[in-house]
């Protein structure tokens, strides 16, 4: 069984930025596409960012320009959050899928597995 583990959460200001990292191990944890969601509060998860086992990029459009996601290697994933927001404050999980990466990147029944989460508050 792979098992996701996120660290770099936490509170920053308006402005600020925070780097969120993800290592996958256990079971057959290469091969993945690596990415990231979060739930905001009063809110359903929401797709944030994706990177292919190839490296293909997928961005939702509230953060391009702003985050960059980027892996290590094969097992490792990373999303640099630049110009946080207070709107950003949420929840972000990391998530992996296997097989073949269709256009579709946003629903999170498409993943296989998932972190436990890390928190990332934005004050104003």
């Amino acid at each position: 069984q792979v098992v996701l583990v996120e660290s770099g959460g936490g509170l920053v200001q308006s402005g600020g930025s925070l780097r969120l990292s993800c290592a996958a191990s256990g079971g057959t944890s290469t091969g993945l596409h690596m990415g990231w969601f979060r739930q905001r509060p009063g809110k359903d998860r929401e797709f944030v960012s994706l990177i292919s086992r190839l490296g293909r990029l997928h961005y939702e459009d509230f953060v391009k320009g702003r985050f960059i996601i980027s892996r290590d290697n094969a097992t490792a994933v990373h999303l640099q959050m630049n110009s946080l927001e207070p709107e950003d404050t949420a929840v972000y999980y990391c998530a992996a899928r296997r097989g073949t990466l269709g256009p579709i990147v946003h629903r999170s029944w498409d993943y296989d597995y998932w972190g436990q989460g890390t928190q990332v508050t934005v004050s104003s």
